[in-house]
């Protein structure tokens, strides 16, 4: 064996015990594991917080079992929309009936009353005009006057006056109205400056139909 062979299997065997001695190298470091730290929404104390939504709906007064006062007329002589007795007309005696109202609003310091036939031949025929009633009054007694100012009718007199159609059946309206103030209105007043004069001051009203036939 030559020299220079036996110099290389010293060498090899050299560099052999050598990479065996070398300490094993380091394994890679493995990324630090992030914690996320949940975030947690604090109210200050001091913040006042939204209101709570209001599910409540309003009730209609009546559905809860109260009943509110309404303006009504009436007449123990006729209900709504019946016939009217002859004693009330041109072919009885021609007396005013009886008339009751309920319900009259606060505030009201006077009553008007207007009573016509929108089925006249002519246009509507006034009957009777009244006016200045007071409001402390609960109604009207049969053929009562003297008690308010009369207006003037369409036959031209004051007071009231009976159905009295030419022929079939009419309608006649009788309408009470609750105003704000007396009227200064002198006797003889007719439905249409009644009703100006009343204009903006009117607080309630209530109506009674009956009919008449000839």
């Amino acid at each position: 064996m030559s020299k220079q062979t036996t110099l290389l299997m010293i060498l090899g065997a050299l560099f052999m015990v050598l990479a065996g001695c070398a300490p094993a190298p380091d394994a890679p470091e493995e990324p630090a594991a992030v914690v996320e730290e949940a975030a947690e929404v604090v109210i200050p104390t001091d913040t006042p917080l939204p209101p709570a939504e209001d599910t409540e709906k309003e009730t209609d007064p009546e559905a809860a079992g109260e009943t509110t006062l309404q303006m009504s007329l009436t007449s123990p002589a006729f209900n709504e929309g019946e016939a009217i007795p002859v004693e009330y007309s041109c072919d009885g005696d021609d007396l005013s009936p009886d008339l009751d109202w309920f319900g009259i609003p606060e505030g009201t310091a006077s009553l008007a009353l207007i009573m016509d036939d929108p089925d006249a031949p002519v246009g509507t025929w006034i009957h009777w005009v009244l006016y200045n009633i007071p409001a402390d009054m609960p109604g009207l007694q049969l053929g009562m006057t003297g008690v308010a100012v009369d207006g003037t009718n369409s036959w031209g007199t004051t007071g009231y006056g009976g159905p009295c159609p030419p022929g079939d059946t009419h309608h006649y309206f009788f309408k009470l109205y609750a105003l704000d103030l007396n009227l200064d209105l002198a006797a003889g007043t007719n439905k249409e400056e009644l009703l100006a004069a009343m204009d903006s001051h009117i607080l309630g009203q209530a109506e009674l139909m009956g009919t008449y036939t000839r």
